[in-house]
């Protein structure tokens, strides 16, 4: 019998650029807490078990998400914050006990599509690829890590903006932190993920790299919805989000 599909979902940060005391993922559109709207969309893809990587104010998060049974939730503990690699790394003992397909998203990303989810777990495990980024081409990509392609137009890899040439600064498809994986070989990945940049943390952004260098086959999908490009970062950002959330409802 296939398994449920497992995901992480990482939702230990503050947002500081949200200026308020209250953690980011409970910060609520619509009454509702950022990370139930995606906690939503992942149990409509079929996602039965979610890990959930807490941090700041914790225990807020954990009685928050309590009741929740679809997905089933399980929490770890990611104290100190060394990066979105070391957020994943804090949950391996769910990883360990999982087979087949783990999704890695981010708790504050409301806009996130079930259908979106589905397509990028079907499609990686029909291809048997090692990880399937879910991309989006964006008029206005900046800020965001751009996805870099041969002329055959494989995926090589994730350049930041601060590190891309001019030439790929042009890029319009970029990376908007959805992943894929096949669960052993994000184990695989997890265990070679270096700290060696300016701000000294792990990154699962490296994860993809790690994997194409040790010969696995990596793709990224552009198939996210413009939608889902909304994010919360600001009170300002929040409002859009609510806005575009009462416009689908009303729908």
């Amino acid at each position: 019998m296939k398994s449920s599909p497992l995901a992480v979902v990482l939702a230990a940060g503050k947002g500081t650029r949200m200026r308020s005391e209250t953690p980011k993922v409970l910060c609520e559109a619509l009454g509702r807490p950022l990370v139930d709207y995606v906690l939503d969309a992942l149990a409509d893809a079929g996602v039965g078990q979610a890990a959930v990587v807490v941090g700041y104010r914790a225990d807020d998060v954990r009685t928050a998400l309590a009741e929740r049974t679809r997905p089933a939730v399980e929490f770890f503990l990611q104290d100190p914050q060394h990066g979105t690699g070391h957020a994943v790394q804090c949950a391996r003992p769910a990883l360990e006990r999982a087979t087949g397909s783990v999704v890695v998203v981010a708790g504050d990303s409301p806009m996130l599509q079930s259908e979106s989810v589905a397509r990028l777990i079907a499609e990686r495990e029909r291809r048997g690829l090692a990880c399937l980024l879910g991309t989006l081409v964006k008029d206005d990509p900046q800020g965001l890590g751009r996805i870099v392609r041969d002329e055959a137009g494989q995926f090589l890899g994730i350049v930041e903006e601060r590190d891309a040439t001019a030439e790929q600064r042009a890029i319009r498809e970029v990376n908007m932190s959805l992943y894929v994986f096949d669960v052993k070989r994000l184990l695989f990945a997890l265990d070679r993920l270096k700290n060696d940049n300016s701000q000294s943390e792990y990154y699962v952004t490296d994860c993809p790299a790690i994997l194409r260098e040790a010969g696995d086959q990596v793709d990224a999908l552009a198939c996210l919805k413009p939608v889902e490009a909304f994010s919360v970062n600001t009170p300002e950002e929040l409002t859009v989000v609510e806005e575009r959330l009462r416009a689908e409802a009303s729908a």
